[in-house]
């Protein structure tokens, strides 16, 4: 036996014993359960305690969600996560339950749903389940052979069209002739049966991982901004695009008929998202479909003999708050700002998704971009799903030492090296770490990226990147698209990212090769790649990229004597999707040509913002809005998706760079305030660092600027005028004027 794979099984062996030690409960599955796709089941403990102990967490584990009730009351609204840590692992849940117990009698109740699908962010383990295990002080409750359950039938699938196959999730039929009302409750006496159980490390979902990121926001069930009738179909407007699950209360005159709901994004770029049905039974009932949808609107399709009594939503969501927004004397700005946030938070929930209605896959290029936004239009809880996501992505590295994305991922292996490059590198690892001072994740899979890095990746002898094409070879979406260069400037900032994680986390020797490969690349960059114009590879017959300019620039490769010629290439061109247009719009702030990065925003999201009737952002370029007629998808004016992760990119360079806020040590401990106002007159922003809230507001009048600052404790700022006037600041609240 080869000693790699020696070394394999003692790891396996220890992982079992530590699991077993750890885990006292049991792996509960049902005898009748196939474990077939859209598999509900329900499970059920009376316990009694003698005393409650003050503070009392359960570990919870299914594949793949849960709904937990405690003595009647609801204490968690869809629990668990897409399996997918590592290809043989599962996350479990710790939810703090000791306020919901009582001395005497108390009875545990959870719904589970088991997806039984691959997807774009998820991992079928094949088999269903549940793990339960509270341990405290008194208090042993754990999953057992004394627990009921049973698979809920009321549940099923709807008939075609399902969703897009990149999802994991399903679309949820459900007939109330078959309901079990009140199952959950602590009287409830219809019959529950029994389950099988055996030891949580004979489990099939592998390794249980803790999770790393908060339980979701939970609105309640609240009120439609309004509803309108047209046809059978009843529209209900939602304040702005959301997560969110439907609820309707109606009285049937019979049996048997079928109320369908979706919203206004169920049919998108020729592929179908979530949707539901409700069948009724006679009389007036109540359902809340648990499968979260996303849109502008709710339509729910009735048939005759159903009649609506009260149709309500409920609001879930990422488990972090939004921070002040940008304002501007721009109103055009401003509101690009403002849906550039609602888009990111609408793009995070298990994963960073590209969007949440086609895919939900965990794609590395939108993953990047949206990192960076999170840093400074949310609170610091949001930081976390980062840290998450890159430990997923060298959690699934292969062998040879490849990565790829999406993952976690049961339908897809398909490396995207430029992709992957940006996601290992300056504005992927690092920034995260660096701005959020938690180098951890980096330190734990160091090895891992420099295997990446450096024996996946090969260079010439010029020290230049040799073009791989990996799974699949995409720089962006649209045309003039100069590959051979664009990798080679992603690997140089790859490389780049960590030769600062390795200073940081004291890799001398690795910093010290980086520093040695990077000169060399630098050195021959210009020789090899400058025009006299502009950059472009010898062999690239294109009109020239402004992706590829732009990374030159951001990168630092490109000396400022050629930022003359390259802004003028920056504003010339305009090739980039909204993914790379980000480091196109960085590069113009970088060169100080802020009036023409501004007017470059305008110009290219300008059609966006004109689409009044929708709140986040689209996949790609508009050339122009159009109204939307009442009950007509909005997704019709669009082509792809309508809130996509990627095109945020300007919400980071609205508060980084014109409000001028940007990190000079991890985590904000000291930062700069360097505002680059271009024509603008006004704007003030806010950033919710791991050390605490960090404002600006800038008014500039004539050549008199006058900045206010709130600088918090324990911190340093070094606010830089135009002219290179420097003040440094403690901590407070402070107005200077220059």
């Amino acid at each position: 036996m080869k000693l790699k794979n020696i070394i394999f099984s003692c790891l396996m062996c220890l992982s079992t014993t530590l699991m077993a030690e750890e885990w006292k409960a049991k792996f509960l599955t049902l005898e009748h359960s196939q474990s077939r796709p859209c598999t509900w089941a329900i499970w059920k403990k009376n316990a009694t305690l003698e005393k409650v102990p003050q503070s009392l967490k359960a570990r919870i584990v299914t594949d793949t969600k849960y709904w937990l009730w405690i003595n009647d009351q609801m204490v968690v609204f869809e629990g668990g996560l897409k399996r997918g840590p590592a290809p043989l692992a599962t996350y479990y849940d710790e939810v703090e339950i000791a306020s919901y117990l009582k001395q005497g009698e108390n009875t545990i109740s959870v719904l589970t749903w088991h997806y039984g699908l691959n997807g774009f962010s998820h991992v079928n383990s094949g088999s269903m389940g549940l793990v339960f295990q509270a341990i405290g002080e008194g208090v042993e409750i754990c999953t057992d052979i004394s627990w009921r359950g049973d698979v809920y039938e009321a549940y099923s699938e709807t008939g075609a069209p399902r969703p897009n196959y990149r999802i994991s999730e399903n679309n949820i039929r459900f007939d109330a002739r078959e309901a079990l009302d009140g199952w959950y409750k602590s009287d409830y006496d219809g019959h529950i049966g029994d389950v099988l159980a055996m030891d949580v490390c004979q489990s099939p979902w592998g390794e249980l991982v803790k999770r790393p990121i908060p339980q979701w926001k939970d609105s309640g069930l609240r009120d439609y901004v309004s509803t309108e009738m047209k046809g059978d179909t009843l529209y209900c407007y939602l304040p702005y695009n959301c997560q969110l699950t439907p609820y309707i209360k109606l009285r049937s005159q019979e049996e048997g008929l079928t109320v369908k709901i979706q919203t206004d994004v169920h049919m998108i770029s020729d592929s179908h998202t979530i949707r539901c049905e409700y069948v009724t039974r006679e009389g007036e009932q109540e359902y809340e479909n648990y499968a979260w949808m996303n849109g502008h609107q709710v339509w729910y399709i009735l048939p005759k003999g159903v009649e609506v009594l009260d149709v309500k939503f409920r609001e879930s969501g990422y488990g972090a708050d939004f921070v002040e927004p940008f304002r501007c004397n721009d109103e055009l700005l401003t509101e690009l700002w403002k849906r550039a946030q609602r888009t990111l938070y609408i793009t995070m929930r298990d994963n960073y998704m590209d969007c949440p209605d086609r895919e939900r896959g965990q794609w590395w290029g939108d993953a990047v971009n949206e990192i960076g936004e999170t840093f400074y239009c949310l609170t610091t809880p949001a930081q976390q799903l980062a840290a998450k996501g890159l430990q997923e992505l060298f959690g699934w590295q292969r062998e040879n030492g490849e990565l790829f994305a999406p993952c976690p991922a049961g339908n897809w292996n398909r490396e995207l090296p430029s992709q992957i490059l940006a996601a290992t590198g300056f504005y992927g690892i690092y920034l995260q770490c660096y701005y959020s001072d938690d180098f951890s994740v980096a330190e734990r899979n160091f090895d891992r990226l420099h295997k990446y890095l450096h024996e996946t990746w090969q260079r010439d002898a010029e020290g230049f990147t040799i073009l791989r094409n990996g799974g699949w070879l995409w720089g962006d979406w649209g045309s003039e698209i100069d590959q051979y260069l664009l990798q080679n400037e992603w690997h140089y900032l790859a490389i780049k990212g960590e030769s600062l994680i390795a200073r940081r986390i004291g890799r001398t020797e690795v910093a010290e090769e980086d520093e040695r490969i990077m000169a060399q690349f630098k050195d021959n960059f210009d020789k090899k790649f400058w025009t006299g114009t502009c950059y472009r590879s010898p062999d690239y017959e294109g009109e020239t990229d402004d992706r590829v300019n732009a990374l030159a620039v951001v990168s630092g490769l490109a000396s400022a004597d050629k930022y003359k010629s390259l802004i003028e290439t920056l504003t010339t061109e305009y090739h980039a999707s909204p993914y790379m247009e980000k480091y196109v719009l960085e590069a113009l702030f970088v060169m100080n040509a802020n009036t023409q990065a501004l007017q470059r925003i305008r110009k290219r999201y300008g059609a966006m913002i004109a689409m009044k009737e929708v709140t986040t952002l689209p996949e790609n370029w508009m050339e122009q809005g159009r109204p939307i007629q009442p009950g007509e998808p909005i997704v019709n004016a669009f082509f792809g998706t309508y809130n996509h992760g990627w095109t945020g990119g300007p919400l980071t360079l609205l508060s980084q760079k014109v409000c001028g806020i940007e990190p000079t040590s991890p985590g904000f401990r000291t930062f700069r305030i360097r505002p680059q106002m271009g024509d603008l007159k006004e704007a003030s922003c806010t950033v919710e660092s791991v050390c605490g809230k960090i404002g600006v507001q800038i008014v500039k009048k004539g050549r008199k600027l006058t900045i206010s600052a709130q600088v918090p404790l324990g911190t340093q700022a070094e606010v830089v005028f135009p002219s290179g006037k420097t003040v440094l600041l403690e901590a407070g609240d402070h107005i200077i004027t220059k």
